[in-house]
């Protein structure tokens, strides 16, 4: 991999660099940058790159890449692949496997099939023994062998005294602890948001309630036991935007993050019954859209993560209240968050980029991407401005499971460096 990128746009938050720059890379390390020309070799290829933008390479947070135990909906490499495709270098894969991530097996498992791939796969564990809600697991145990965070992802942990157990265990190493927020007494066989649409459409209702009430108990207690280190996964409602920012100015170590899914898309759509509209949480109101956004763009949310959750053709193409929750996000992440976000005004391109670098891996303690002569390039390079129109066909993932077929966008990934690799986006 030798390439020299001409006048490029670097951003790296990093570092706060932001300026046009010659970035040569020759056998995946930076070889130069900076505003002189660099003589380069005959084995580099030269690309005018005055289109283009260079960012530390992308991290989503919160992805299901379902190995081991549901390879027919996704496995390691294809996930890796089609995190690579949207423009992701890093990823964090969740624990709802099967088995599930409570044990440094499954870890060890993991870390072996994901060696050769072009992303970092991080591996979350769960809170829980078999995501059961009832003993946890062994997070020392876990934390040694390199997992980044504690969730039951897919099942909130309902009961107060192991939360309250979670957060002391935890407080003792500063291990991280992420929740999906969900009252599973208020929300048993939804289908939808609860409220003005569910209710015409004759669909069962998720209140949004049911996330404020899990996400205000557990900021509750990280701050009893100690202002514990806390993240809150895919935030849909208003009211969740407003108890992170409470929280946040309260001094409280909440962090928050989330979906372009949950930014784009609103309930009305739901009058298509369309099963690739149902997730976890579900599509909200208008109003709790504006609100997120609002909250992305004062720092009250501080990630914007895909929750990708592939799913099997057969699977969705069912009744919607038989169909599974969840659709892709790897592919299109990037491209929805540019052309709603950064397109309309509602972010700068900056605050965009460090939603998806600089804050995950600040929230996680990764180290921090650095652009500097010598170093290993781990990369997105994204052109902010191209056209072009979502073909699940040129998707890397074994699923096809998206809403967002057809949509035509302003802003796209191009390229993912990193571990001395390069991929090409072909979507």
């Amino acid at each position: 991999m030798n390439i020299y990128f001409k006048n490029i746009h670097i951003i790296n938050p990093f570092e706060n660099i932001d300026g046009k720059f010659n970035l040569w890379l020759k056998n995946g390390i930076i070889a130069h940058l900076g505003n002189d020309d660099a003589t380069v070799d005959a084995e580099t290829d030269i690309i005018e790159a005055d289109e283009l933008t260079a960012a530390p390479g992308f991290t989503d947070m919160h992805v299901h890449l379902r190995e081991p135990g549901y390879e027919y909906k996704e496995d390691i490499a294809s996930g890796s692949a089609a995190a690579a495709n949207g423009g992701f270098t890093s990823l964090v894969c969740m624990p709802n496997t099967e088995p599930p991530i409570d044990n440094v097996q499954t870890v060890e498992f993991i870390k072996n099939k994901a060696k050769d791939v072009l992303p970092d796969v991080f591996i979350a564990g769960t809170i829980t023994k078999d995501r059961a809600g009832k003993h946890l697991s062994p997070m020392f145990e876990l934390d040694e062998y390199g997992v980044v965070l504690f969730t039951d992802d897919g099942n909130a942990v309902m009961d107060s005294s192991v939360m309250r157990r979670a957060f002391e265990y935890a407080g003792t190493r500063d291990l991280l602890i992420s929740q999906h927020c969900e009252d599973h007494s208020l929300t048993e066989d939804f289908t939808a948001n609860e409220g003005e649409v569910s209710a015409r459409l004759g669909l069962n209702g998720y209140p949004s309630v049911a996330e404020e009430i899990i996400l205000s108990r557990d900021i509750m207690l990280a701050e009893y036991f100690g202002n514990r280190r806390y993240h809150a996964q895919h935030l849909s409602t208003a009211g969740s935007v407003e108890l992170v920012r409470k929280a946040k100015a309260r001094g409280l170590n909440v962090t928050a993050e989330v979906t372009p899914h949950h930014f784009v898309l609103n309930d009305e759509v739901l009058e298509q019954y369309d099963t690739r509209h149902k997730m976890n949480p579900p599509l909200r109101t208008q109003d709790d859209i504006d609100a997120i956004i609002a909250g992305l763009a004062d720092g009250t949310i501080d990630v914007i993560a895909t929750d990708h959750a592939p799913h099997a053709l057969h699977e969705k193409h069912v009744e919607f209240d038989r169909a599974p929750y969840g659709i892709l996000g790897l592919e299109t992440a990037l491209g929805l968050s540019l052309n709603e976000l950064v397109h309309t005004g509602k972010l700068s391109l900056n605050q965009l980029i460090e939603k998806f670098t600089a804050n995950p891996r600040k929230i996680m303690r990764l180290p921090d991407i650095s652009f500097k002569v010598g170093e290993s390039a781990n990369m997105t390079i994204l052109n902010i401005n191209q056209i072009w129109t979502i073909d699940r066909n040129n998707f890397k993932s074994k699923s096809i499971n998206s809403p967002f077929n057809d949509f035509r966008l302003k802003g796209k990934p191009v390229y993912a460096i990193n571990k001395g690799k390069m991929f090409k986006s072909e979507l």
